[in-house]
């Protein structure tokens, strides 16, 4: 039950290990395509000391249950984008999608995710509440959140649309396509 799941930001050696062990679990190298198509996947791999870099840099948000992370929403500043290398074809779209008339990479702006809820927490309102949370931390200093996400993973594109984000921007990188979403903190 969602009551009994609190939403913290990950400060720990132990929080960032069990974000890494959630991301491979749900991994696209590791996920069948029937379970990919119903349940989603992630792409990016992140390592403990970069995600203890990001903590120090830029709040990561954590569903926690009996004390166990059980879901997470990450966050990634512009300044820390050369230690997330395969993030650079979508940081190079952040100059030609625009918000509300202004390229995005003239706004004050987080990447948001990737964003994960395990398997057994789905369907309680988690995703919404970590990134209402990730929102409530970075207001003060940015304007939106925004991320990327491969238009094949459509249970991730519908729960960013029920969150609130708007589509900005496509683009094709590898086998993959594309859509750039960004959402408004100030709605958060």
């Amino acid at each position: 039950m969602a009551t009994d799941i609190g939403i913290a930001l990950a400060s720990t050696e132990a929080h960032f290990a069990q974000i890494l062990s959630l991301q491979r679990r749900y991994h696209v190298a590791v996920l069948p395509d029937d379970v990919q198509s119903r349940e989603g996947f992630l792409f990016v791999e992140h390592t403990l000391p970069l995600l203890a870099r990001m903590a120090a840099a830029s709040p990561q948000a954590i569903a926690l249950h009996d004390g166990r992370v059980v879901g997470y929403c990450l966050s990634l500043p512009p300044a820390l984008q050369a230690d997330v290398p395969v993030l650079a074809p979508m940081f190079e779209q952040f100059g030609k999608c625009e918000w509300r008339g202004r390229p995005v990479s003239e706004q004050r702006y987080v990447v948001g995710g990737q964003v994960c809820v395990d398997r057994a927490y789905r369907g309680q309102g988690l995703l919404a509440r970590l990134y209402r949370r990730l929102g409530t931390e970075v207001a003060a200093a940015c304007e939106l959140c925004v991320t990327e996400i491969a238009t094949r993973n459509g249970v991730s594109v519908r729960a960013h649309g029920k969150m609130g984000f708007e589509a900005i921007g496509t683009y094709s990188h590898g086998d993959e396509d594309w859509v750039i979403v960004a959402w408004e903190l100030g709605r958060a």
